[in-house]
């Protein structure tokens, strides 16, 4: 928690890469757990600028860098490119890339982009899209990525155990394209943005008796939801999602334990069941394109979910605040 604003060098570039003026960087409950931690298993090593959600305008380019990029141009650059040539490139599995360059830095008036992420997953931002959209393309990538990797299909029901800014997008997403969705929340606020999402029931969890039984009695003849997507990341949610699956069902732990946690599982009700246990880590390429897609189409807006904008002097201070989860979901800083 040794957040501090100080006075660092404008990156110098590499032939092939970008300096970005930041216009926009969003908040994100991933850059929280690193405050929090200390640390994250893949994606920085404090100490480092971090923040990995923005959009900006290219401020300059590296010799080497073509493509049609332009000095002016609105873009909104990924946190990561994979190298293609691993064996999970090259497996479709680019999001486990054994060399994946993971990018932070958003937290800043500049930001470095690195060549290969410039030639892969940096996207030209369309005219009628406004920049705090556009930041919203990591998460919402990693969201439909979670969402072709549990295969959830229209009408089919769907828990989303978890309505902090992720469990939301999955909530909006999903309802969106016609999936009856339960959602279970901590506090009042986030039920009432679950229902208000397109949600079909919406529960504050600490509230429930056994939230299992609750889940199923919603489910035709008790039998469980098609699907559940976890995105809390604790022991005790994760053991609900496998409670609340049908037989035949798929339970995807999207939310990440911190290091150590031990989750009992019974391997009766998993090999009887035939249950499918996924964990989505991360976006990919393709992903990032389709995220994008779906804010051009309007189908995600960040009015939505940030709520509250900050100078970066004032970040030290939301984070502070927003330790306390006193009801921001996202918070837009501007440099």
């Amino acid at each position: 928690e040794n957040l501090k604003i100080e006075s660092v060098d404008i990156p110098r570039l590499e032939a092939d890469e970008a300096l970005i003026r930041v216009k926009v960087a969003l908040t994100c409950g991933t850059d929280l757990k690193v405050w929090k931690r200390g640390y994250h298993a893949r994606m920085i090593t404090p100490p480092a600028i971090f923040g990995h959600e923005l959009a900006g305008v290219v401020e300059t380019l590296g010799s080497d860098v073509n493509g049609g990029l332009k000095v002016g141009a609105r873009v909104v650059p990924s946190n990561s490119a994979p190298c293609n040539v691993c064996l999970f490139c090259r497996k479709g599995q680019s999001n486990l890339c054994e060399d994946l360059l993971f990018n932070n830095g958003a937290y800043a008036q500049y930001i470095r982009i690195p060549g290969r992420i410039v030639r892969q997953n940096m996207l030209v931002i369309p005219e009628n899209v406004s920049f705090q959209d556009a930041a919203m393309v990591e998460p919402l990538a990693c969201v439909l990525r979670g969402i072709d990797e549990t295969g959830v299909q229209p009408g089919d029901t769907t828990v989303v155990i978890g309505c902090g800014p992720i469990g939301l997008t999955f909530v909006r997403v999903l309802s969106g394209r016609g999936v009856n969705v339960i959602a279970l929340g901590k506090r009042p606020n986030q039920i009432r943005a679950a229902e208000k999402f397109g949600a079909r029931a919406a529960f504050i969890a600490p509230d429930m008796m056994v939230p299992a039984k609750v889940v199923r009695e919603l489910t035709e003849g008790g039998r469980g939801a098609d699907s559940v997507i976890e995105a809390v990341g604790t022991a005790q949610t994760w053991e609900w999602a496998l409670q609340m699956v049908r037989r035949g069902g798929v339970v995807n732990l999207f939310g990440g334990c911190p290091r150590g946690t031990v989750v009992p599982v019974d391997p009766n009700a998993l090999h009887y069941s035939e249950i499918t246990i996924k964990s989505t880590f991360h976006h990919t390429p393709r992903f990032i394109r389709e995220a994008l897609d779906a804010i051009v189409r309007g189908e995600i807006r960040s009015s939505d979910f940030v709520n509250a904008e900050i100078p970066l002097i004032d970040l030290p201070k939301m984070f502070e605040h927003m330790k306390y989860r006193n009801g921001e979901m996202k918070v837009a800083v501007i440099p």
